[in-house]
């Protein structure tokens, strides 16, 4: 399927895609691996694509702390995606291990060694970079947007890297908070959704989806409830599927409008660096060499 040529399109996806190794890399960093061990945490389960992946109640409750100390069934709604069972158990042993704050900072702390750790404290384009995701940052909406305001009501670190960090998570989430919005609006479930990025990314049914913890019979009733929509057939997509998953990828692209418009000129150089820096992230095995903006690219 060819690729939308609507700037705005292009420019969010770029975004988003370059954005992705330099912050997604806090959720395989052995830093933060070992932070959280240190609060009673299992370590990392193994290589997961090459790099070292997260303990799952760890993930959840380090990642759910952007919300503050909530309850793992706000955790799961503001995520979307996980079978939500699930999430609560795991945020429930999280909660038992630390708080809030704590864990939130052993996030932070791990997540900006790791990084300097590959690209250094003061890589070129360290001042360019940090100055536009800071301006992108202001132009967010956090209406309807949990994590988004989550992250937006953080300081930023005391680090040299700490804008970087702090300001390419809040847009990182905001894409995902808006994400969301899109094929909420569209009537999915989380699991509909699941089986249609699959096939929009070209994967196999239930590959993907399956790390988000749904069994094989909600796997079947998302399954018919696609059919019976008309989305998917016996060979994948049908054309009404595939329109209705690419709208929701082009809407959630709308809603970056204010945030791209907010790069101004430097947009393509702030590309280009953070796109340097992800490359290096992942020569070190920091990030996988494929994330979800990259099946996106190549589907």
């Amino acid at each position: 399927m060819a690729q939308p040529t609507d700037s705005l399109t292009t420019r969010a996806r770029r975004l988003g895609g370059a954005l992705e190794p330099v912050i997604g890399q806090v959720y395989f960093a052995p830093e933060c691996h070992a932070n959280y061990q240190a609060l009673g945490f299992d370590g990392s389960p193994g290589e997961f694509s090459g790099v070292a992946g997260p303990d799952g109640p760890a993930y959840f409750t380090s990642r759910g702390s952007l919300l503050g100390q909530v309850p793992g069934q706000v955790v799961a709604a503001a995520f979307g995606v996980f079978r939500p069972d699930v999430v609560v158990a795991a945020v429930d042993r999280g909660w038992s291990l630390t708080d809030a704050d704590t864990i939130r900072t052993a996030r932070d702390d791990g997540a900006l060694a790791h990084l300097e750790r590959h690209i250094g404290a003061s890589p070129d384009g360290l001042g360019l970079v940090s100055d536009a995701l800071e301006r992108a940052a202001s132009a967010v909406r956090v209406e309807g947007r949990a994590l988004t305001a989550g992250v937006s009501a953080l300081d930023v670190p005391d680090h040299p890297l700490g804008r970087v960090f702090r300001f390419g998570d809040l847009l990182r989430e905001f894409r995902g908070d808006s994400h969301i919005a899109s094929w909420v609006t569209a009537d999915l479930d989380a699991i509909e959704i699941g089986l249609l990025t699959e096939l929009y990314w070209g994967l196999p049914l239930r590959s993907y989806a399956r790390t988000r913890g749904w069994s094989a019979e909600q796997f079947d009733t998302g399954e018919e409830s696609l059919r019976s929509k008309g989305l998917i057939d016996d060979d994948g997509f049908t054309d009404d599927g595939r329109e209705l998953r690419e709208r929701i990828e082009t809407d959630t692209d709308r809603q970056m409008a204010g945030v791209v418009a907010a790069f101004g000129d430097d947009f393509d150089e702030v590309i280009e660096v953070l796109a340097g820096w992800g490359a290096t992230v992942r020569a070190g095995h920091g990030y996988p060499a494929s994330g979800p903006h990259d099946l996106a690219r190549a589907r």
